[in-house]
């Protein structure tokens, strides 16, 4: 959880401005991918050098968006930020990745940075990515720590024909395609939490175990990790809704309207997980205190049941030698019906005052 103040230690000492890579550094070279495309056109590449990705001089009407997988590379980096002229401490934020969900205004773009939630199906767990966006009038560059499916769909439609409203708009309704498919998969991980919410409640009714109180636990972490995501991109997009800036227009607008309304859903949706899991906790020491109830009571009646009865027989196991009924015939099945008509009469009497 506390991964993030950890990774700052890296930067400490260094003066502002300073780009570096705070999270872990992949084997891999960094990946370029970048299309061109317009309402008539469209085009990739994809590659490792940028030189050979980017093409050098852009037609007007044509929009950019270079994509970038993988930030340890600070040369490629450093050349990203003087080919787009973005300022030095925007790179430093690109490569921190323990960034806060905000938006910043420059000059010339915006610089955006929220957080990816991956869901992995099989640990039942999620991981938290960061994803920086650079705004321009006429290109949007994106920045992640490794490849992501969240954006597949966005490439698939900017090929599929020219009708498409993101052949049709500018780099501000790119940016927002990107933001709203973050967002989208926001409710994907919510869902998954939900359900596992609602799987691990029904066996702490059933009978709470040790298992289930690491498990709430394990919710109560994910909880806070994806509310430190989610949380502070309400602020950011509220920022880019009401943000005067020529870079985003009147028509996108009203589609970043329709994302802070989604964003609002998933914290409310968070919120309500969280007060389940708190309500969990409650249950969970709720039933262990009733069932050590149950246990206890149980063991008091027999105890209760018992105690005559050992009162009995630990007077006929005496050793004296004058003792009534000692050299009776009868005595020894007197006795234990005597003993059994007890525990019958205690049973009863337990039973009438519904204790048991």
């Amino acid at each position: 959880m506390f991964s993030d103040t950890h990774k700052q230690n890296k930067k400490v000492g260094e003066p502002p401005g300073t780009p570096t890579y705070t999270g872990n550094k992949p084997a891999a070279p960094s990946i370029i991918d970048v299309v061109t495309y317009n309402q008539h056109d469209y085009h990739e590449t994809t590659g490792t050098d940028l030189d050979k990705c980017l093409p050098e001089k852009i037609e007007k009407n044509v929009y950019t968006w270079v994509s970038i997988h993988g930030l340890n590379d600070s040369n490629l980096m450093s050349a990203i930020a003087k080919r787009y002229d973005l300022h030095p401490l925007t790179l430093e934020d690109i490569m921190n990745v323990e960034q806060r969900p905000k938006v910043e205004e420059f000059d010339n773009y915006l610089f955006i940075t929220l957080k990816i939630l991956l869901w992995k199906t099989k640990s039942s767990t999620f991981s938290v990515k960061q994803l920086s966006l650079v705004l321009g009038h006429d290109f949007v560059l994106s920045f992640q720590e490794g490849e992501t499916p969240h954006f597949d769909g966005i490439k698939k439609r900017l090929q599929s024909t020219a009708n498409q409203r993101l052949r049709q708009h500018g780099s501000d309704y790119l940016a927002y395609r990107l933001i709203d498919a973050v967002v989208d998969k926001y409710f994907i991980v919510l869902e998954a939490l939900g359900d596992d919410i609602e799987a691990i409640e029904e066996r702490i009714i059933a009978a709470p175990t040790t298992q289930n109180m690491h498990t709430m636990y394990r919710f109560k972490r994910q909880m806070l990790l994806v509310r430190k995501a989610i949380w502070p991109m309400r602020e950011a997009i509220g920022h880019l809704v009401h943000v005067e800036d020529k870079l985003i227009t009147n028509f996108t607008r009203v589609y970043l309207r329709d994302v802070y309304d989604h964003t609002v859903q998933a914290i409310d949706t968070l919120e309500t997980f969280r007060d389940m899991v708190g309500s969990m906790m409650d249950m969970y020491l709720s039933s262990l205190t009733n069932r050590m109830n149950e246990i206890m009571k149980t063991l008091t009646i027999i105890a209760t049941i018992f105690m005559p009865i050992t009162t009995i027989a630990s007077i006929y196991g005496m050793n004296f030698i004058y003792m009534p009924e000692l050299k009776y015939h009868w005595g020894y099945p007197i006795v234990l019906c005597v003993m059994l008509s007890i525990a019958i009469g205690m049973l009863y009497y337990f039973r009438t005052k519904k204790w048991i």
